[in-house]
């Protein structure tokens, strides 16, 4: 949470707007060049409509390993991340307690921050782009104003998973649509939430970032 506040300078993060694709894998390289590895390259899982060409997050990543920031496997393969493993294919096939609450980039589990589970990444649960339209992805990631869609259409709006499984679902690339890309924080179970921030339903608008091999 801390370096999407720092790195937008707004106490209430990017929202939706992260400058597109390549702002967003910025974002990721600088937060993991916060905690000594910089020397990677990193890709955030994310999808775009792109004008009718369609960039799909699971295409982003390149073919594995991935591991957390506590050295603990999140998946061998792409494959494996849509897959699952113990945990019935709504998670990653690594180890169950890392890809069952996943860490941000100092280690720390998100669910220690409180109500943070929803990750923007406009896919489904096969990691591609979630329909057709822009609207699932703040216009592509370049859009922090309110209301995304028409404002109160599920199948016409930021698309969400889930860092850890929650009560309205377990995938962590799909589980439901938000319906703003404004900048907002917001830490307390208060279910589906209201208002049109990318937080309104827990968390922070934070991303999912993946490591190519080397």
């Amino acid at each position: 949470m801390q370096t999407m506040i720092d790195q937008s300078g707004n106490p209430q993060g990017f929202g939706g707007d992260l400058g597109g694709l390549a702002g967003a894998d910025t974002i990721c390289q600088t937060a993991a060049a916060a905690v000594g590895f910089g020397h990677r390259t990193w890709r955030a899982f994310l999808s775009t409509a792109n004008n009718g060409s369609p960039v799909h997050a699971i295409d982003r990543i390149g073919e594995g390993p991935w591991y957390d920031r506590n050295g603990r496997l999140i998946s061998m393969t792409r494959a494996g991340l849509l897959a699952g493993g113990p945990l019935n294919g709504d998670r990653p096939d690594g180890d169950a307690q890392a890809v069952d609450n996943m860490a941000d980039e100092t280690g720390r589990p998100l669910k220690e921050y409180g109500d943070s589970h929803d990750i923007l990444t406009g896919s489904n649960e096969s990691g591609q782009l979630l329909g057709t339209a822009g609207d699932v992805t703040c216009n592509d990631w370049t859009n922090a104003t309110t209301a995304v869609g028409d404002g109160g259409n599920e199948s016409n709006s930021l698309g969400l998973g889930h860092a850890w499984s929650a009560m309205s679902g377990r995938n962590w690339i799909h589980v439901h649509q938000g319906h703003g890309c404004a900048p907002g924080i917001n830490l307390v179970q208060n279910g589906p939430g209201t208002g049109n921030t990318v937080g309104q339903g827990g968390g922070w608008g934070a991303i999912y970032c993946f490591a190519l091999a080397l």
